[in-house]
């Protein structure tokens, strides 16, 4: 339980006025705080509907545990700089439930010694002036209240907390919706057909070997083409990306509260890049929360994160090292702790756009039915030049994001996420069960489940710029990692196919098997297709007349590599910006050797399938600062600024 519900620091909005300025002036003026300052931030506070010591904590005028120690020098009442979380005498859930609560924890019992407890108090929407009348009312209890910083306190909750938010994490999607985890890869019938289909293909080759090479020629090129019509059919409206929309004026106290997630795993190197950039997003900071979400025993990254000074409106969290170690168990893990009412995930070595949150907010706002639950944001390669496997990479990128998302939301069909830049409903993301802890490609599959429970997804303009990996030893795992967990989706959803096609539509039931079906498998034939047309090529030469049926299945060969790169130079052209349309010679060089690549990531991803399925393989990320100012430079986004505040995530000249 909680504290005393008579606290003058309950959850409850308070009523913002001018007297809390007055009432924390005499704080800030023994900290240094010029009387300027002190009313910037109360103007920001009324700008933005909040309490003024949210807005105070918030702006970086003063650290966190210089602020609360002050606070309790005032009230002349103790401060404790640390909690041993084994003291909190709180029941695990109601811990929990604290954590979620809006503006701050309440009062939160604690055992100081075997017979005796105090009152830690980390108010976040205090009266000071109420405080002082309750304290000369309570003196009985006054010498057992201690003031505490509030992230400490929240500390010691998640501490406290740490293994139900592991076991919620890990088990939470299978217990509750076990028919779409990926915990297991096969289901009973699953298995049985995977095993009849190898015997069957294994028997057909032994008795009739042409028959058999013909059956499964056409049934490849069947899906190779549909990837290839799909691509053919949003060419036809893709064009070259508009700039971000142009947003009306925001009020501030209308803006809810924004929650950013970053999943960190051995990311030292990009920390500093990654708070510049999150820096410059566009939103009011008293309404702003930055999630920092990493392992628990990756020291080099929290010991980077450490290093800076960092602002109130941010927490990092540690995830303990229990498997299976992947982004969305991070992810899962942090989601029981977050309280904004939208949610948007980035990567470590994203830079979004700054007004992609205000942008989103605008598209959730003017869906009155409710029912959209998650927006996907462009990606946007800005190392196309460094090598052919990035300038791929970005053609690839174009494609997609450019091309083939915005046209399937067009038409409300099935959409698989992108990774990153995906802005969410809270809600409707904890009610279709989150992330799924088991799935490496836990993107794919939210934006599957999403539609199968009626839930909507839409793409905007406002882009996240990141680098593409330049080596193929980079490139090969995290592709590997991406063709996998096309695979654990498609298995995943395919386990009561009846039930999928009633819940999705015939269309997008067809896209589904298009985008996650067809695009492993057509990668996994396209390193048959050199070998089939070797076999048939000296097939036909050893017979006194090759113009025959073996000639036919090498036409379908070649019709099928020819159609399927040139629909991928027609789309990328089609959707890449102007300026980087130039040397469209080099990609159409670069093709046959890129599918050859994606077809060893694929035939890599299904051996992993069977012997590791929830390895997750790290790509690393290196910094690029000078690629930020670059973009900065072309004014392809805005200079840093925020609504209601514009102070920085991190401030090496703040007070601590």
């Amino acid at each position: 339980m909680s504290g005393r519900g008579d606290f003058p620091c309950r959850n409850e909005p308070l009523d913002v006025s001018p007297s809390g300025l007055a009432n924390w002036q005499p704080i800030l003026e023994r900290l240094g705080v010029a009387y300027r300052e002190m009313q910037d931030i109360e103007r920001r506070a009324k700008l933005a509907g909040v309490p003024y010591q949210i807005e105070l904590q918030c702006s970086g005028a003063v650290g966190e545990r210089a602020l609360f120690r002050a606070l309790a020098a005032h009230l002349d009442l103790p401060f404790d700089d640390e909690i041993a979380p084994e003291t909190i005498f709180l029941p695990e859930e109601k811990g929990l439930e604290a954590l979620r609560l809006p503006y701050g924890i309440g009062p939160v019992i604690a055992l100081e010694d075997a017979d005796r407890t105090i009152y830690l108090v980390a108010p976040e929407r205090l009266d000071i002036a109420a405080m002082q009348r309750f304290l000369r009312k309570h003196r009985e209890i006054a010498d057992r209240i201690r003031i505490v910083a509030p992230s400490v306190l929240r500390r010691a909750l998640r501490n406290r907390s740490s293994e139900r938010l592991s076991r919620m994490a890990i088990n939470g999607l299978f217990e509750a919706k076990p028919e779409f985890s990926a915990r297991h890869v096969l289901n009973g019938w699953q298995g049985v057909a995977v095993g009849s289909i190898g015997a069957l293909i294994i028997v057909a080759f032994a008795l009739a070997p042409f028959s058999a090479l013909v059956i499964l020629h056409l049934l490849l090129s069947v899906l190779f083409l549909a990837c290839v019509l799909l691509r053919v059919a949003v060419s036809q409206e893709a064009r070259e990306p508009s700039p971000p929309a142009v947003l009306t004026t925001m009020r501030p106290a209308e803006m809810p509260v924004y929650t950013v997630l970053v999943a960190l795993y051995r990311e030292a190197d990009v920390v500093p890049e990654l708070l510049v950039s999150l820096g410059r997003i566009v939103w009011p900071r008293s309404k702003l929360e930055i999630k920092l979400v990493c392992e628990s025993d990756d020291t080099e990254t929290l010991a980077a994160i450490r290093a800076q000074e960092l602002h109130s409106y941010i927490e990092v969290i540690e995830v303990p090292p229990h498997g299976p170690r992947t982004k969305p168990k991070a992810l899962s893990y942090a989601l029981p702790l977050v309280t904004g009412e939208f949610v948007v995930l980035f990567d470590a070595e994203d830079r979004p756009h700054p007004m992609q949150l205000v942008e989103a907010w605008e598209r959730f706002r003017s869906n009155e039915s409710g029912d959209l639950a998650c927006l996907q944001a462009p990606l946007m390669i800005t190392n196309r030049g460094e090598s052919w496997i990035a300038s791929m990479f970005a053609f690839e990128y174009a494609a997609l994001f450019r091309g083939i998302l915005p046209w399937l939301a067009k038409r409300d069909l099935v959409l698989p996420l992108g990774g990153t830049s995906n802005h969410f409903r809270r809600a409707l993301l904890e009610r279709v069960g989150g992330w799924d802890p088991c799935n490496v490609t836990e993107d794919a599959d939210l934006g599957l489940r999403l539609a199968r429970m009626g839930y909507k997804t839409g793409t905007i303009s406002s882009p996240t710029y990141e680098d593409a990996p330049t080596t193929a030893c980079i490139w090969l795992p995290q592709r590997t990692r991406w063709f996998k967990g096309w695979m654990q989706t498609w298995l995943v959803h395919m386990r009561d196919v009846p039930r999928l096609y009633r819940e999705l539509g015939r269309t997008s039931f067809l896209v589904t098997q298009i985008l996650t079906m067809g695009m492993w498998v057509s990668a996994l034939a396209y390193a048959a297709f050199p070998i089939s047309a070797a076999v048939l090529l000296v097939i036909m030469l050893a017979q006194d007349n090759p113009v025959n049926h073996y000639t036919a299945l090498l036409a379908l060969d070649a019709v099928n590599v020819i159609f399927g790169h040139g629909a991928f130079l027609a789309l990328g052209w089609r959707t890449l910006p102007k300026t980087e349309q130039h040397g469209l010679w080099r990609h159409m060089m670069w093709i046959p050797v890129y599918w050859a690549l994606l077809s060893a990531a694929a035939w890599r991803a299904l051996w992993q399938l069977y012997r590791c399925p929830h390895v997750w393989e790290k790509t690393p990320h290196r910094p690029s600062l000078w690629k930020l100012r670059d973009i900065q430079r072309r004014k392809l986004a805005p200079n840093p600024t925020s609504l209601g505040s514009s102070s920085p995530i991190a401030s090496s000249s703040r007070p601590v």
